[in-house]
């Protein structure tokens, strides 16, 4: 099996190598024809490993590849850890980046980076793979790193538009700050066990729950605590949870394909994996489980919240990615790890059929993203407008779909949970549930219902996009609807994970919920009728129907007589402004003061220049005992040696 996840993460990225270092031979076709032959390969053995591991009975396999060094004991290798946590991640990545891959063909067709951009996302691909298979920190570590790189050079594909280089660079420096606490933490964990190895490291983990750290004369932190609570500041980072939630929005500069991509699928869900994959360490901390759920709590409802006066039809989209990957986050603080990635797992299917979606629509409409100049694309646009709807359906929890099967188990979870904060974050993911139907069905209304307000521009290019475009729309739509009925029993309920996510018994809120409710597929769906979560995402819908179709002039009174409600909300709680001037500005303030008086004050006037006026004045006095004259050189040789003499005989 080693040869197999070697060819798994080595075909994109040889096919990535090979479409942007051989362009000019392969030309635009070679380009696209490699490197989804490099995906497709990856996707297709990654379908076989899941099926090995969940269906073939094959045990997970802890491979070594490489040792790069040993140092005092700790190995730096490359390796993989293959077991149904990392095989179920494989699948999703590969399977939604080959749909992207297929997908750009349209998308790109036109743009003169086309060879270039294909590379980047193979790229992308091999460095999520590298990170969801690691073994080791290290290699988790370069993973997380290159995905943030190639990231960085997809969000400023167009480099040639400000905003595009201002969001590309928006994002790598707040995932900086999220970084910087993910390798304190690893720097943490290889402290307290002497190991970068997952299974050395799990294997520690209920000995470190007593452990101590000092941090000051009279201070002791738990120190199992304060290292996952770093882990999770760079998952923070990753996956964009308050207050490092800034960057995503602005990444939607990058072309429509990235935003699934990225922005759906991969990057923003390693922080959810990271979470999971250290859940043997997460469960020693309660207070580390309160700090995660309750951060995800906020981030699921108050970024959604700032979807309902986004206009950018991609923007609208990437605010609820936010607020879903904060519900992944409270599962995860709830100790309901298979919830959270079951609900990663279906979302990755929805939420990129949902920006390709969207990306159709551009297209159409010659690149307008303003919903505000759309309106009555339905009949334009068939193909795109119903598996759209199955998108929105299933991003709200709709009975059936898949979003539902995920989303109610997650939510029931939390209310389950004893961890600290769970009332708080159960209150927050149940209003988040009204809140996602009404600016899911505020999208959908403003874009494909209501009046035609089409620029007579964008209506001469209206039409439905070719098949590279509507193929993989259809495709997501698919497991957007039947995943929940197929995989929901043995994923949610069942021991699909088996000991790659270890929960307390104590804490093992999932399972709890299975005996209570879980007696199949058919019987969960009519659970879900007596919850108030459906309840709350059908007055969300209505809500949107109203206001948005039925009676429009409501909205404006609405919205006057929430002029400060709406302000807020439009500023995005000043947390832009926050990160682009305020801290900016104290950090510019902070280092003239340090470059002021520590650089020139104290290195340059005192240390250097200092040294050189103290050596001057001492040379200038001394100078004046220089005179020139013999008799008194002679007087100061006989004063001198009378002195030594002197000192010799009482010595």
């Amino acid at each position: 099996m080693k040869e197999i996840y070697l060819a798994i993460v080595m075909s994109p990225l040889v096919a990535a190598l090979l479409a942007g270092l051989g362009g000019r031979l392969l030309g635009r076709a070679g380009a696209h024809s490699v490197t989804i032959l490099g995906v497709g390969i990856s996707a297709v053995l990654s379908v076989y490993v899941l099926y090995q591991q969940a269906i073939g009975g094959a045990p997970a396999e802890n491979v070594s590849v490489y040792t790069w060094l040993i140092s005092d004991g700790v190995r730096m290798e490359v390796g993989f850890l293959v077991d149904r946590l990392s095989a179920l991640m494989m699948v999703v990545v590969t399977f939604v980046s080959l749909m992207v891959h297929v997908y750009t063909i349209g998308y790109m067709h036109d743009d003169p980076g086309y060879q270039r951009f294909f590379s980047y996302i193979s790229l992308f691909t091999f460095a999520m793979l590298m990170l969801v298979m690691a073994n080791n920190l290290l290699q988790l570590f370069f993973g997380w790193e290159a995905v943030g790189l190639v990231s960085y050079l997809l969000i400023g594909f167009w480099y040639t538009r400000p905003t595009a280089i201002f969001a590309n660079l928006k994002a790598f420096l707040v995932n900086r700050v999220g970084d910087f606490g993910f390798i304190l933490g690893i720097a943490a964990i290889l402290y307290m066990t002497g190991s970068l190895d997952y299974a050395e490291i799990f294997a520690r983990a209920p000995e470190l729950a007593d452990a101590e750290l000092q941090v000051g004369p009279n201070t002791v932190w738990p120190a199992l605590t304060v290292a996952c609570i770093l882990l999770f500041i760079g998952a923070m980072g990753k996956s964009a949870q308050v207050p490092l939630h800034v960057w995503l929005p602005d990444s939607m500069e990058g072309p429509t394909p990235i935003s699934a991509l990225i922005h759906a699928a991969t990057m923003v869900t390693a922080g959810v994996f990271l979470i999971a994959r250290m859940s043997p360490l997460f469960e020693h901390s309660v207070a580390a489980l309160s700090v995660v759920l309750c951060i995800g709590a906020i981030t699921a409802l108050f970024t959604g919240l700032l979807g309902l006066v986004q206009f950018d039809i991609k923007r609208v989209v990437a605010y609820s990615t936010l607020s879903q990957l904060g519900y992944m986050m409270v599962a995860q603080g709830a100790s309901a790890y298979g919830a959270g990635m079951f609900h990663l797992t279906t979302h990755a299917f929805f939420k990129a059929l949902l920006f390709l979606a969207a990306g159709s629509v551009i297209i159409a409409l010659h690149h307008e993203q303003d919903m505000r100049r759309m309106g009555g694309l339905r009949r334009y646009l068939p193909i795109t407008y119903w598996t759209c709807l199955l998108g929105c359906l299933s991003l709200i929890g709709f009975p059936a779909f898949s979003g539902f099967f995920s989303k109610d188990a997650l939510i029931e979870s939390v209310h389950l949970s004893t961890t600290p904060g769970a009332g708080l974050a159960y209150a927050c993911v149940l209003a988040g549930v009204f809140i996602t139907a009404l600016y899911t069905f505020r999208m959908f209304f403003m874009v494909f219902h209501g009046p035609e307000r089409i620029s007579d521009d964008a209506r001469g290019h209206l039409h439905e996009p070719g098949w590279v475009v509507t193929l993989p729309l259809v495709l997501l739509a698919v497991p957007s609807v039947v995943l929940g009925w197929l995989t929901a029993g043995p994923v949610l309920f069942g021991d699909f994970f088996g000991a790659s996510l270890q929960v307390l018994p104590s804490q093992d809120v999932v399972s709890v919920l299975g005996s209570k409710i879980w007696q199949g597929p058919g019987a969960f769906v009519l659970h879900g009728f007596a919850t108030p979560a459906l309840y709350l995402a059908l007055a969300g819908v209505g809500l949107a129907w109203y206001l948005y179709l039925r009676n429009p002039s409501l909205l404006k009174r609405l919205a006057d007589a929430a002029k400060p409600i709406r302000l807020l909300l439009e500023k995005k709680y000043y947390a832009d402004t926050l990160a682009e001037q305020v801290v900016p500005a104290g950090s510019r303030g902070v280092g003239k003061l340090l470059w002021r008086f520590g650089d020139a004050a104290v290195i340059d006037g005192l240390a250097v220049n200092g040294s050189a006026r103290l050596v001057g004045w001492a040379a200038r006095k001394l100078r004046l005992i220089q005179t020139g004259e013999l008799y008194g050189y002679a007087f100061a040789m006989i004063f001198g040696l009378a002195a030594l003499m002197l000192w010799l005989l009482i010595g």
